[in-house]
């Protein structure tokens, strides 16, 4: 059995160990960023594509470049996603008089009640997950699992960043 936890040797953490369950984690998730799901609206869409809907809607009047930066994803693979929330009808572009460059991105009403059921959904997967959890690991656990992951987080999107 791995051993999940420091070892003794207040300076290191076997790192290695962790890298199967990290790989693990990460296709499942996206595996399931990537899944289509019904969030209670009878039009089902990618959990990657709400979640952008979301982020517009929390952001109104964001950028392409800029929602591009913000989740870390090439203005490419953005646009896509844009272009297939505009042909749902959730969210319109607009340019601002004097830069017909720039387009800012807005929820429509059909994207924001799909929002609303999206973190209604988010939320709920949350407490269960977090129950689920708790049955095995303590609060103080899951709290240094946070902070970690937070963590790792600002170290890919730093690389991310980098790169870009």
């Amino acid at each position: 059995m791995v051993q999940y936890y420091n070892t003794g040797d207040k300076d290191s953490t076997n790192l290695i160990a962790y890298a199967s369950d990290l790989s693990m984690f990460a296709m499942l998730f996206t595996d399931m960023q990537n899944g289509t799901r019904d969030y209670g609206n009878d039009r089902p869409i990618k959990s990657v594509e709400v979640a952008i809907l979301s982020t517009i809607e929390q952001n109104p009047g964001i950028t392409v470049s800029d929602l591009s930066q913000k989740q870390h994803r090439t203005k490419g693979t953005i646009s896509s996603i844009v272009s297939n929330l505009e042909k749902g009808g959730y969210i319109y572009r607009e340019k601002r008089p004097g830069n017909a460059k720039v387009v800012h991105l807005y929820t429509t009403p059909d994207g924001e009640r799909l929002n609303t059921l999206y973190i209604a959904f988010v939320t709920k997967k949350t407490a269960e997950i977090q129950s689920e959890l708790l049955k095995v690991c303590s609060i103080s656990e899951m709290n240094s699992f946070c902070k970690v992951l937070h963590e790792y987080v600002k170290l890919l999107s730093k690389a991310f960043d980098e790169e870009s």
